[in-house]
């Protein structure tokens, strides 16, 4: 609200809400009323609003620097790609209260299981975000959610600080979190691990080309 409008308002008048403050209780959809949503056309990739912990979250808006990255790296993991899994990108992931959309997923295959219907945590070997501005949404919101649906390996491209850093052992309870977090610097490589076997590796110049 501009200063001209403030000082038009009664003296009597109450303040403004700050715009943070929802007037009533927001309403939480499970994840099959989200589903249902997307399936009726309700919500749809113009949207560009993901479930998170049953909250609808509106995408962080995409730069050159996060998708010129993303173009980038998708043949390089196309290479290493074992035969029987699939990579999927900015694609829906069924967890137990969230539906995240997460850049980069390597999912066991064949990719015709995912015709009707998305993977799930049993699913995926790989999870993979590219971030900038995002980064710490990523790394403490993204993170906690990947770790509690115990999926094995959770990559974030860190683009800011030019260096991969890769997350493993998820434990969940309480406090979800990883317990094991390596940093990738430049100069060297970040092991590609499917199934606990090393299927290639990357270098970190290669997944950071350019530092936003």
């Amino acid at each position: 609200m501009s200063t001209a409008a403030v000082a038009a308002l009664p003296k009597s008048a109450p303040a403004p809400l700050p715009i943070s403050t929802p007037p009533r209780e927001l309403y939480r959809f499970t994840v099959a009323k989200y589903l249902d949503l997307v399936a009726a056309g309700v919500l749809g990739p113009d949207d560009h609003v993901e479930l998170l912990e049953g909250w609808l979250v509106q995408k962080m808006s995409r730069n050159p620097p996060h998708d010129g990255t993303l173009n980038l790296i998708i043949p390089l993991l196309l290479s290493l790609l074992p035969l029987d899994y699939v990579l999927r990108n900015q694609s829906a992931l069924v967890l137990a209260r969230s539906v995240p959309e997460p850049d980069l997923a390597m999912v066991r295959g064949p990719g015709t299981l995912y015709l009707k219907r998305h993977p799930r945590p049993a699913d995926v070997g790989l999870l993979i975000e590219v971030a900038d501005s995002s980064r710490l949404l990523d790394r403490r919101e993204k993170g906690k959610l990947y770790a509690e649906a115990r999926i094995p390996e959770f990559w974030l491209i860190n683009l800011v600080e030019t260096q991969v850093e890769v997350y493993t052992q998820p434990k969940g309870g309480k406090s979800p979190a990883y317990k094991q977090r390596q940093d990738y610097q430049a100069g060297q490589e970040v092991p590609l691990i499917l199934n606990g076997q090393e299927v290639g590796r990357l270098a970190v110049s290669s997944l950071c080309p350019v530092k936003a």
